[in-house]
């Protein structure tokens, strides 16, 4: 007798084609895209935490949501996170969530997952180019440009 098994697929919904993504040249413009992005009648209300999956030219293929929490904090699971960037294809991520209390200040516990996920993506040569924090307003934290990434 034969087994059988389910396939596990993800999948993302638009059609532009490459030429039309929009590129990443700076915290800058992956903090406006995120912003852009962002349901604004919740940035203030509970923490959610996105990764921006880019292609080799550094145009954004989409944004996926791993993570969405309470007022202080999210639990985001590394493996579902990975899970989704090593079946995208995704040669570099940056990850981004919103502090709604307006701080930007990173957490101990923000570093620490940013170094876990960092650490992971060496293993499969996807590059982790910034951890941004988004406050309700649009400003925004980078790592990479705090030279703690």
């Amino acid at each position: 007798m034969k087994s059988k098994v389910n396939e596990i697929a993800i999948s993302y919904s638009g059609s532009l084609k490459a030429n039309l993504l929009p590129k990443i040249t700076c915290s800058q413009s992956a903090a406006d895209l995120a912003y852009s992005q962002w349901n604004k009648e919740t940035i203030e209300l509970h923490e959610t935490f996105k990764i921006m999956l880019l292609n080799n030219a550094n145009k954004v293929k989409g944004i996926y949501e791993a993570s969405n929490g309470g007022i202080t904090g999210t639990l985001v699971d590394v493996r579902i996170l990975f899970a989704v960037l090593l079946k995208s294809l995704t040669t570099a991520v940056i990850l981004v969530h919103n502090h709604p209390s307006g701080t930007l200040r990173p957490s101990e516990a923000d570093k620490s997952l940013t170094d876990k996920i960092k650490k992971a993506g060496e293993l499969f040569d996807i590059k982790i180019f910034d951890h941004l924090i988004l406050s309700p307003d649009g400003d925004y934290y980078s790592f990479a440009d705090n030279g703690i990434l």
